[in-house]
């Protein structure tokens, strides 16, 4: 396990990652709240926010735009990745390698993984190539853990989100990105299930303010790290407000109703 002492994609042992990989998992139509967002540009520059520990995108939009961001956005290279138009059982295509990433400037590399799908297997393995190289390379490997296919009924279940956080440690990730089982009492078995491993919320569909931030508040009293949003951030017209109150929340502790008062 390696330490996140020192790498820019935390802050004081907290990450706040914005995730923009939305454009080939789930198609144009995330963009349709906010249509300037359609442009990289416009997140990339959310993205320049001090709260903003990593940007999470995939390998065209890191090529087309981080060579005029380097020096204000740290670069989580979102390896794999697959549209929203694949109708088979849950799997992730590897789209560039971990030496790219490293010659392109990224400071982590992230990896999903759908722990419980028929392709599960494959999966590890190729997390396991990645995870080495990134190693050699000394960036840190974040690890969306999503159990999703035949072998899951419910993705949403408390086990199953233990699990998956269980499976980020198992498996050598340094941070595992998992949905929030929906109490704070469950989030405390996600977190104990992860050892080391630091646990960051996925932010989700976008819902309102306050529902939002209570739910980041939770994971951090159950000992949770931050979070990785995209959603919930961009899909705001206020996208610099909601950035400006995570911060507060997570970063400097001011609790919900301090962080809604920056927006």
């Amino acid at each position: 396990m390696r330490s996140l002492e020192g790498s820019p994609i935390a802050r004081d042992g907290k990450l706040l990652v914005l995730a923009y990989d939305h454009g080939l998992e789930h198609g144009p139509t995330d963009f349709d709240p906010v249509p300037e967002t359609m442009d990289p540009e416009t997140v990339f520059d959310l993205a320049t926010h001090d709260a903003v520990t990593g940007f999470a995108v995939q390998k065209g939009v890191a090529e087309a735009y981080y060579p005029s961001y380097e020096d204000s956005v740290n670069l989580v290279a979102k390896l794999n990745g697959t549209s929203n138009l694949w109708m088979g059982e849950y799997d992730s295509a590897v789209n560039w390698s971990v030496e790219y990433a490293n010659e392109l400037g990224a400071d982590a590399i992230g990896f999903t993984l759908y722990g419980g799908s028929n392709h599960e297997v494959e999966m590890a393995e190729e997390f396991a190539q990645a995870q080495e190289a990134a190693r050699e390379h000394d960036l840190p490997a974040i690890m969306w853990s999503y159990p999703r296919g035949q072998g899951v009924k419910n993705d949403t279940k408390d086990e199953v989100i233990a699990y998956a956080a269980r499976q980020a440690l198992e498996l050598g990730a340094d941070v595992a990105k998992v949905k929030y089982p929906g109490s704070p009492e469950a989030m405390e078995w996600v977190t104990e299930s992860a050892g080391p491993v630091k646990v960051i919320m996925s932010g989700g569909s976008k819902t309102s303010d306050r529902e939002f931030l209570e739910s980041v508040q939770n994971v951090l009293d159950a000992g949770g790290d931050g979070l990785a949003v995209g959603r919930n951030v961009w899909q705001r017209e206020n996208a610099e407000a909601m950035l400006d109150a995570l911060e507060a929340l997570i970063f400097e502790e001011t609790g919900v109703d301090a962080a809604l008062d920056r927006m």
